[in-house]
């Protein structure tokens, strides 16, 4: 996985910082505080985060590919709450996490689509219903999203649900300008699906020309996206990249390919290590993000619009 932006921060001296901003000093905007900090030693590759549809004040967290295919519950507070593995599914390259609600359901899709070496060209989504408790056990998928990407393989680690519109939104990560897709939500029994890109996402910032300047490196991988959500009341899409946290917002009924054609609402991101988790909350008056390390800052992000 890349480096991240305070990678060479070491760990007191991030977290200090992190304390410092938070409680010393005006926060960077969007306006952020600090949640939680994630401490258990289970958790030190979260790559998605997701709120709970069916309990108040849970988290639900996954850790990057090569680690068990489990998913974790956790509270807005960093603590682990319980721990579910998956049958039937393996941790290929598990990159993000979406909560929707479906016919009356609650659901958690994981999206298996990270491609660091560009060599997959199939990837698959799992679709499982949420615990009705938080009882350790285990889960097996309702249903697989397999899907193959249309002109070769591409690295991809932020999947957004819009369940209204029965639509999944996959966003490249590496590409410039980043691309959007969109695929059907629902079961394709044993098909292959195969994702449509229907626009490309306006106004991603670059690295300012003095980190271009101090580490040509980091400065590349800093409009890289890592994750997407989408806010329960289907108005606006929030993607974080490793420096940024971008709101496009929708008018009216527009499509999201119209919505991401327009520069987007911009923000600093706060100091998460490795900043690859981004998932709104339940009632949608904020999101809660966080990275891969350990003991990960769990923070809270309020946007301005």
């Amino acid at each position: 996985m890349p480096i991240s932006l305070f990678a060479r921060l070491s760990l007191p001296a991030c977290l200090l910082a992190t304390c410092l901003l938070t409680a010393c000093s005006s926060p960077p905007l969007p306006f952020s505080r600090l949640s939680g900090l994630i401490t258990s030693g289970e958790l030190d590759e979260i790559s998605g985060i997701a709120a709970s549809r069916a309990h108040d004040d849970v988290l639900w967290v996954h850790n990057d590919g090569g680690n068990p295919a489990r998913l974790y519950a956790i509270s807005r507070r960093g603590r682990l709450l319980a721990r579910f593995d998956v049958r039937g599914a393996k941790n290929i390259d598990w990159e993000d996490i979406a909560a929707f609600e479906l016919d009356g359901k609650h659901y958690l899709l994981v999206a298996d689509t990270g491609d660091n070496g560009g060599q997959r060209r199939d990837f698959v989504l799992h679709v499982f219903e949420e615990p009705a408790t938080l009882e350790p056990g285990s889960l097996k998928p309702a249903w697989r999203i397999r899907a193959r990407w249309p002109d070769g393989p591409r690295d991809c680690e932020a999947v957004a649900v819009d369940a209204a519109s029965g639509q999944v939104l996959l966003v490249s990560k590496k590409r410039r300008p980043a691309e959007l897709f969109s695929m059907p939500l629902a079961d394709p029994g044993n098909a292959f699906v195969e994702p449509r890109r229907i626009g490309r996402l306006e106004g991603v910032p670059e690295a300012d020309a003095e980190l271009q300047r101090s580490d040509p490196k980091l400065a590349k991988l800093f409009p890289h996206v890592t994750a997407a959500d989408i806010s329960p009341d289907r108005s606006t899409l929030a993607v974080l990249t490793y420096g940024s946290v971008l709101f496009y917002r929708r008018v009216g009924d527009e499509s999201w390919a119209d919505a991401v054609a327009r520069p987007p609402e911009t923000h600093d991101v706060p100091l998460i290590p490795q900043a690859e988790a981004l998932g709104w909350s339940a009632g949608g008056g904020g999101l809660y993000a966080t990275g891969e390390f350990n003991p990960a800052p769990l923070f809270y992000l309020v946007p301005q619009g």
